[in-house]
């Protein structure tokens, strides 16, 4: 879904998503300060590709398979976490949307000062509707991998 196509309750999504892709991954707090409008769209088979991997840990979340979740992480998240089980609890503790969720909605994709994002709405197991950006890392051997993931609350909750 292009980003002017977007229901206008998510078209903030993009400042977002411009801000959070302007510092390193696993940065501290953020502090939204004015950024500039330059950015752009992953290539078509990028764009695909980032895609199926956060689907594919999605999947691997459904069936609780934690070693094949854990794969699609940057390795220096993977050297963060240091075993599938650290990162099962980091998921289960604070990104219940992400592991369990009622639906998932893929919004925009964009790369911002050489970084790349993917926006995606999910509904959690209470109904409450956040919104994840993906902070995407291209690894040498082409495939993509999960370097981060920010939620933002939306305020929606479904019936």
């Amino acid at each position: 879904m292009s980003f002017s196509l977007m229901p206008r309750a998510f078209r903030p999504l993009l400042a977002a998503l411009t801000v959070l892709l302007s510092v390193t991954a696993l940065a501290a707090p953020l502090t939204v300060q004015a950024q500039s409008q330059d950015y752009s769209q992953p290539a078509p088979a990028d764009q695909q590709a980032i895609l199926a991997t956060i689907q594919a840990q999605l999947d691997a979340f459904q069936v609780d398979d934690w070693s094949r979740a854990f794969s699609f992480a940057t390795p220096r998240l993977r050297e963060m976490f240091g075993t599938p089980q650290n990162f099962m609890a980091m998921v289960r503790g604070g990104y219940m949307p992400v592991y369990r969720p009622q639906s998932v909605e893929f919004l925009d994709s964009r790369v911002v000062s050489g970084r790349t994002g993917q926006a995606v709405r999910f509904v959690g197991p209470d109904g409450v509707a956040v919104i994840a950006i993906y902070t995407m890392e291209k690894q040498p051997d082409g495939s993509w991998r999960i370097a981060a993931v920010q939620l933002i609350p939306t305020g929606e909750v479904s019936s």
